[in-house]
């Protein structure tokens, strides 16, 4: 079992982190209630269809802010390290699917999955990093 300690930043970076997704699941809940029953049109469909990206970009802001406030090294470091490879992971996953769909025909995946594929490989390279300090 790996033991995180809480620092105040770290304890700040999750309490963010936490309500900006809360943040992002009532955007995506209201802006897919109102596709399917007011159906907007003209700017405010574009608007209306930003409205769950704000919350994920600021998650990013977050990761940033967390960097900044966090006193321990080794902790900025691991932090540091795992979004990197999560950018990479995410690039990698990106970049094989738009091949495959340019070149071999595969069905279109949305780049929207791209935030989903930065937390993924970003957590499990987060594990794996701390298990390499154990």
């Amino acid at each position: 079992m790996v033991c995180v300690s809480l620092t105040h930043a770290r304890r700040r970076y999750l309490v963010r982190l936490a309500s900006t997704m809360a943040v992002y699941v009532l955007f995506t809940y209201v802006t897919r209630w109102s596709f399917q029953n007011l159906h907007p049109t003209g700017l405010g469909v574009y608007l209306l269809a930003m409205l769950p990206a704000l919350p994920m970009v600021g998650s990013l802001a977050i990761v940033g802010l967390y960097v900044i406030e966090e006193p321990d090294e080794f902790e900025r470091s691991i932090l540091i390290q795992s979004t990197l490879w999560g950018l990479g992971g995410a690039l990698a996953v990106s970049t094989i699917l738009g091949a495959l769909e340019e070149f071999a025909q595969a069905p279109h995946r949305s780049a929207f999955y791209s935030y989903l594929f930065f937390w993924i490989f970003m957590a499990i390279s987060g594990a794996i990093i701390r298990l390499r300090y154990r």
